[in-house]
């Protein structure tokens, strides 16, 4: 059985059918050639049923509060006020491309969103300044995976699903790995810039008077994390009203900077639509496959197959990251989230971790997967930003940033209370 569905589902990969039939079919072949029952009747309830679940609402709405900001023009004017705070440590602006993607991940809980609209930001900059395209591409597309980890993150949302876990403990425990992250990728800068000073292109020079002015431009994105977030924890909001205030905040804000208007709104829109209709077809088929696999046993097969390889807890973790980084080299994030999280969570409850814990070390493997050739999604966003080129220079870029993504997915190994510390204090 294992056999069958490994072969129908990297067969169809390779064919580029697209993901979520992917996964329907998939469900459906495993439905039809190893359970006695006509699990195809079933598919209509299931499908109704998580349609309604209130916490999805919380997608769309998160999705069109990036959309929204975007437009409004607030990432460009938080980018340029990060150029005066941060740009006079080594690398100069690409620690602003870190800084603003960090900051943007916070209010939009998407990489592809974060890299995109900080990757249009930031690219003139690299003639300008005289950077190293290499690495100032590789920071853009590094960055942009914060979206996923640091809250409000749908891919979080997504896995609380499949999972039966708790939205506001994942979004406490993505905190510090992800702060800790955007240090590390900071530092990686730092050190290669230090080592090749030329990478780091011209100084940038600023005054304590330019600073304290632009302020004001690092008050929105900030005003809305409080307003999602801290209206979580403050008790007054569900994760999904906190994505509508969210949206209103942004609509707020987009009013407030005079970007506010009928066209706006209706590309935003648009936009919001086409992605939500995409990731629900896909949400929807990757329930209906945890359905089947449920009852096909699958789930239970595999455990089995792992525990008799007679590895400890640790060790079996260790194999399941090997490998989780292996399929990111061929599959999306987002489906691979899908895919493996009604496989793998099952194991790694019965290992005995925690599932939030678990919950954020997939967000960083998923992570590894958005700059993994030949399949890495930042990769093609930064490189259809820059418009011309060879792809291999975002690569090349990306790939001091895969080592300290690596070096984190250790620290989150060995020393679990990182992720756990605040759900466990504050949960």
């Amino acid at each position: 059985m294992l056999g069958s569905a490994s072969g129908i589902l990297f067969g169809l990969i390779a064919l580029s059918v697209p993901i979520a039939a992917v996964v329907g079919i998939l469900a459906f072949v495993l439905a039809w050639l190893y359970s006695p029952m006509p699990l195809y009747l079933a598919a209509g309830d299931i499908f109704w049923t998580n349609s309604i679940e209130f916490i999805l609402i919380a997608v769309p709405l998160f999705i069109l509060m990036g959309e929204v900001l975007l437009r409004a023009g607030i990432a460009e004017r938080m980018y340029n006020a990060l150029t005066h705070w941060i740009s006079w440590l080594p690398g100069g602006l690409m620690h602003s491309n870190i800084g603003a993607s960090t900051l943007f991940a916070a209010t939009s809980g998407s990489s592809i969103a974060t890299a995109a609209t900080v990757g249009t930001v930031a690219m003139p900059q690299i003639e300008k300044k005289g950077y190293n395209p290499r690495l100032f591409m590789g920071t853009l597309a590094a960055g942009g995976t914060l979206g996923i980890l640091i809250p409000p993150s749908i891919n979080m949302i997504v896995y609380a699903l499949l999972t039966d876990t708790s939205v506001p403990k994942l979004y406490l425990a993505g905190f510090l790995p992800g702060f800790l992250l955007a240090l590390l990728f900071m530092l990686t800068v730092a050190v290669a810039c230090i080592i090749r000073p030329a990478w780091g292109g011209r100084p940038e020079k600023s005054s304590w008077r330019a600073r304290i002015a632009c302020l004001p431009d690092l008050l929105p994105p900030l005003g809305i994390f409080l307003v999602v977030v801290g209206s979580i924890y403050a008790g007054i909001a569900t994760p999904t009203e906190a994505a509508s205030l969210g949206v209103v905040a942004s609509l707020g804000l987009a009013a407030w900077t005079g970007t506010l208007n009928i066209t706006m709104l209706r590309l935003a829109l648009e936009s919001t639509m086409r992605t939500t209709a995409m990731v629900m077809l896909i949400v929807f088929a990757a329930i209906f496959l945890n359905f089947v696999l449920a009852v096909v046993g699958l789930t239970d097969l595999l455990s089995a197959f792992i525990n008799g390889l007679g590895l400890s807890p640790m060790q079996t973790m260790i194999v399941i990251v090997v490998a989780f980084m292996f399929l990111g080299c061929f599959m999306e994030a987002f489906s691979l989230l899908l895919i493996a999280t009604p496989l793998l969570a099952p194991i790694v409850a019965g290992l005995g971790f925690d599932l939030i814990w678990f919950g954020i070390l997939m967000m960083l493997m998923l992570e590894t997967a958005l700059i993994t050739p030949p399949i890495g999604v930042n990769l093609y966003v930064i490189q259809g930003v820059r418009g011309r080129g060879s792809m291999n220079d975002v690569i090349i870029g990306a790939l001091p940033f895969l080592f300290a993504l690596i070096a984190m997915i250790a620290l989150m190994l060995v020393f679990p209370q990182i992720a756990l510390w605040l759900p466990d204090t504050f949960g």
